[in-house]
């Protein structure tokens, strides 16, 4: 006696099958990470992300004309400057790479497109740390902060339709939005790294940005513990207290269980940062003919959708966009 329920008719044709999808994924699901980098000639190849650049502000619109034409949703810009120092000033300087490229991308796309800053310090330090080092080599949390709300309001004069800060110190949100709105932005959105890992999945990035952490040291005692699940959620409702208008998972499958966690927990937009580790794990398999670089990837990002991300940050965005649109 055959089961009266039978799921695989549903699956018999691709037709079927896209009918009955529970989940769907499109270019508008994604923000292309991009880096622009001071005191370049011409766009640098990161050789631990195969496809991206470290980019002028000339090849950089280049690049976000291409993406706006596939229909991604949005990019995350996060400045290479030519210079640091202690206190990473260089993110807060009207003149900073990162503030020029976000007026000249605002200028030509306007509100065509989603415009983020990456909001930290780490890119502009000579130490690596997201904040202020103190003399003992540890951040100094609400130093840090004050630093962080000058940078939001550089970031949002030249442009930044959404600010995001990723350090992971206590009451960055809070900082950031009355900074904001005592500057007249109160419209700007935050996107919140709420839960950002302690990961050893970002090693291509700090290539990208050119950072060294001192010291050979690393960011355990600000970023999140990877055994700790229930934290995240302690972490994601304090920043969305705190004013969050979006809040981020960070890495995205290793987490896949914090993104379904925050889903069902909380009502404001969510979303995961599919990270540089995660695109050059399948890069480099796909390389070496070991998987269907492609076909891997759309199965991650599905996923990260599947959990329950609204929109995925993503180095698959352009590439991904293209395969979608075919």
């Amino acid at each position: 006696m055959f089961p009266a329920e039978r799921p695989r008719r549903l699956r018999r044709t691709s037709a079927l099958r896209r009918l009955v999808a529970e989940t769907s994924l499109s270019p508008v699901d994604f923000v292309a990470p991009l880096f622009v980098a001071e005191g370049r000639d011409a766009p640098v190849a990161i050789n631990s992300l195969p496809g991206h650049f470290q980019h002028t502000v000339s090849s950089l619109h280049e690049e976000v004309r291409r993406l706006h034409d596939v229909g991604v949703g949005g990019i995350i810009l996060f400045g290479v400057p030519s210079s640091k120092d202690e206190l990473g000033s260089g993110a807060w300087d009207p003149s900073g790479i990162a503030q020029v490229a976000l007026k000249s991308l605002r200028d030509e796309f306007g509100d065509d497109l989603v415009i983020m800053a990456d909001l930290c310090l780490d890119e502009y330090t000579i130490h690596g740390h997201c904040g202020v080092v103190r003399s003992d080599g540890t951040v100094d949390n609400d130093a840090t902060l004050e630093l962080y709300a000058r940078t939001a309001v550089a970031q949002a004069s030249a442009g930044a339709q959404v600010v995001a800060p990723s350090g992971m110190m206590d009451g960055q949100v809070g900082a950031v939005r009355s900074a904001l709105d005592d500057a007249g932005f109160q419209e700007t959105v935050i996107m919140a790294y709420a839960a950002k890992y302690a990961s050893g999945l970002y090693g291509p990035f700090r290539e990208a940005v050119g950072v060294e952490i001192a010291g050979g040291g690393d960011r355990r005692s600000y970023q999140q513990d990877s055994r700790n699940r229930r934290e995240a959620l302690r972490e994601a409702r304090a920043d969305v207290a705190e004013g969050a208008d979006i809040v981020m998972v960070k890495p995205a499958m290793t987490y896949l269980d914090i993104v379904s966690d925050l889903r069902r927990e909380l009502d404001v937009p969510l979303c995961a940062y599919h990270v540089s580790g995660e695109y050059a794990m399948i890069k480099a398999a796909a390389a070496n003919g070991w998987i269907d670089g492609t076909a891997v990837a759309i199965e991650q990002l599905t996923a990260v959708r599947r959990a329950g991300a609204d929109f995925v940050l993503t180095y698959f965005a352009r590439e991904i966009a293209e395969e979608l649109g075919r």
